[in-house]
């Protein structure tokens, strides 16, 4: 997910090769990310649920609430051995209405590019989340590869398709590098003991 322009550098972007765990790093290590309609907008058009540009007008607190609960079963889903009945619900309830319309549209360059057919509605971008949730959770090899950061304070679920699958960080750039940071002040100082 890009940066989106909001709270630093990296607050929006996770790596974790699906929308739907997108949505669940939003709340990570005790901190809420989606804290109103300008926040989830901000994650809507960053995790490419709305391209940039998309009028996103309706966005109000009942849609960051509805995220919210959505954002809840789809963590339940992940982390429970066995799937609560209720939260399956739910995502399977979002996961039936239709999701936004795509559209190829020519830039004035000439080159397509990716619009949505009209405004999105909540339930619509709800839609598009709920079924990459199914799309994981019916997925075997994708469950399989289903992992959670070792980096300090982190935990973040991601999926591991790297060679080998021996990727540790949901993002080299972030949790990879502070442990590698982490890794080399130790050594420095192990270094500087007498």
């Amino acid at each position: 997910m890009g940066a989106g322009g909001v709270g630093g550098t990296y607050a929006w972007w996770f790596d974790s090769g699906r929308v739907c765990l997108d949505l669940l790093a939003t709340r990570a290590s005790g901190e809420e990310r989606l804290t109103g309609p300008a926040r989830l907008s901000a994650w809507l058009t960053g995790a490419g649920l709305a391209p940039a540009g998309t009028p996103l007008r309706g966005v109000d607190g009942e849609w960051v609430a509805r995220f919210c609960r959505l954002r809840e079963c789809i963590r339940e889903l992940t982390e429970a051995e066995c799937c609560p009945d209720a939260a399956l619900e739910q995502v399977n309830a979002l996961a039936a209405a239709s999701p936004p319309a795509p559209r190829a549209v020519r830039a004035p360059d000439g080159s397509l590019r990716f619009v949505l057919a009209g405004e999105p509605r909540c339930e619509q971008l709800l839609a598009a989340v709920a079924r990459d949730a199914v799309s994981l959770l019916t997925d075997p090899a994708a469950r399989a590869a289903l992992r959670r950061c070792e980096g300090d304070n982190c935990g973040r679920l991601y999926i591991d398709s790297s060679r080998g699958h021996r990727r540790r960080w949901c993002s080299s750039e972030v949790c990879g590098n502070r442990e590698r940071v982490a890794r080399h002040r130790r050594r420095a100082a192990v270094a500087a003991q007498p």
